[in-house]
């Protein structure tokens, strides 16, 4: 899925393989792209795992995670944005929380048969910042 806030935006669906990068749009969102492509937001699927690397010294601290962490691409069902990620200590954060410039690849996409219910369980967990 992407953000509300990215709709106007050209966007495509994340590819196995590929590495992204979290980029701030002019709307003031963040969202994924293609490094050769700024101006495409990347969707993915609630559920996909990603690996997330280049963290910042202030995202570790303030989450309490390394510079590079695996997490669940999640639907956060509050606030502005709701395209987020779930790391394995339970913390979960949109996209915009991450800054830009980390570097986003997907390990592991989920089948189309459980993507509403995966979303369904992430829209049930706790909300988040």
């Amino acid at each position: 899925m992407c953000d509300y806030s990215l709709e106007m935006y050209e966007s495509r669906s994340a590819r196995e393989g590929e590495v992204y990068v979290t980029t701030r749009f002019p709307t003031g969102s963040i969202g994924l792209t293609a490094p050769e492509d700024a101006s495409t937001a990347i969707c993915l699927i609630c559920g996909s795992r990603l690996m997330l690397e280049n963290l910042s010294p202030a995202v570790q601290s303030e989450l309490g995670v390394k510079e590079t962490e695996e997490v669940t691409f999640t639907y956060l069902n509050e606030g502005l944005y709701h395209d987020g990620v779930a790391f394995d200590n339970g913390v979960r954060v949109t996209l915009c929380r991450l800054g830009p410039d980390v570097m986003v690849s997907l390990k592991d996409p989920p089948r189309p048969a459980k993507q509403a219910e995966r979303r369904r369980d992430s829209a049930a967990l706790t909300p988040a910042e």
